[in-house]
């Protein structure tokens, strides 16, 4: 037996016992979805930032997720990937997924940590440590679109922070062609509050489906102002992009559960950064043209998060009426 395949065996044994719990337990807030559970570990691997920019081959590894299946049947469904932020999946994640699934929309909870033997990462001021998560979210895409319950043609990805940076570099052309099932692509993209700060090469040529980005205007761990100027290169080259920033509103916006705001003291912050995909993927700073070294270049310590209730509701609204139009909802 390889390794793969006993990574597979033992997972899908994990599968089976945390299904079995869940139907014990049930679920909880969930009352207006008719659910089916599936947790499935899939393939993905870990490399390194300048390794993924050059399109190189990582460590394997296999991870989970947690797809809701929100009514029984046999009809296609569309769907959304959700990525979690560098703390893991929180219950802000789960609260979007009942609100997607109260819409008739499958939900796939990737966990890129827990198979990786991680429960959570440092914010990192640019991101560019966790590029890999990248992958992850093809690799969900590859293994939704073979489910006989979903519509390979209507799977979104969406992404908070950390997860906000994959769900909208997952746009990109070149890191699709490298990385990306080679027969599907993302049908939307939606970014709560990622990072823009690096000009990656060729960052301008997107798959052209449709991208939403919602970003807090006083966001002190991942600045507005770097995606505004992205946004802006994006719609030059053509793309079908919004960016929509919330007066007030700090990192992490949507995450009901905070409701006194979080202090992160030590928390390294690229707020000071602009950042460039140098030669075989070494960032660079740039303003001096200096390698980016995360101990000792353009960073900053500190950042707060938030639950804006304002914010959070007009983007839940925003992203249901989006998806309806998108996946054709109401047809």
């Amino acid at each position: 037996m390889t390794n793969s395949q006993a990574d597979s065996k033992h997972w899908s044994s994990w599968a089976v016992t945390a299904l079995t719990v869940l139907g014990i337990t049930g679920l909880a807030g969930l009352a207006h979805a008719q659910l089916r559970v599936e947790v499935r570990p899939f393939e993905s691997m870990t490399l390194t930032s300048d390794a993924f920019l050059r399109g190189e081959a990582g460590t394997p590894v296999v991870i989970a997720g947690e797809l809701r299946i929100p009514r029984p049947g046999s009809d296609k469904l569309s769907a959304v990937i959700l990525m979690h932020a560098s703390g893991g999946v929180n219950a802000g994640v789960d609260r979007w997924a009942q609100d997607l699934n109260n819409m008739g929309v499958a939900t796939f909870i990737v966990d890129s940590f827990s198979g990786r033997g991680l429960t959570g990462l440092p914010p990192d001021p640019s991101n560019e440590a966790f590029l890999w998560v990248i992958v992850d979210a093809y690799r969900a895409l590859g293994q939704l679109a073979q489910h006989p319950r979903i519509d390979p043609n209507r799977i979104a990805v969406m992404g908070f922070s950390m997860g906000g940076l994959v769900a909208l570099y997952t746009s990109n052309e070149r890191f699709w062609k490298a990385y990306g099932p080679p027969n599907v692509q993302f049908a939307a993209h939606i970014p709560l509050y990622g990072n823009c700060g690096v000009t990656y090469r060729d960052d301008t040529k997107v798959t052209g489906k449709p991208i939403r980005i919602f970003h807090g205007a006083e966001d002190n761990i991942e600045l507005a102002a770097p995606c505004r100027a992205y946004v802006a290169r994006l719609k030059q080259a053509g793309a079908d992009v919004t960016l929509t920033e919330y007066a007030g509103a700090q990192h992490g916006f949507d995450w009901f559960y905070l409701k006194e705001p979080m202090k992160l003291p030590q928390a390294r912050t690229g707020v000071n950064c602009s950042l460039t995909e140098g030669d075989r993927g070494q960032l660079v700073e740039t303003a001096t043209g200096k390698p980016y070294d995360p101990a000792v270049s353009c960073n900053v310590k500190g950042g707060t998060l938030l639950y804006d209730e304002k914010a959070a509701a007009a983007t839940t609204a925003a992203v249901k009426e989006f998806l309806t139009e998108t996946f054709g909802l109401n047809k």
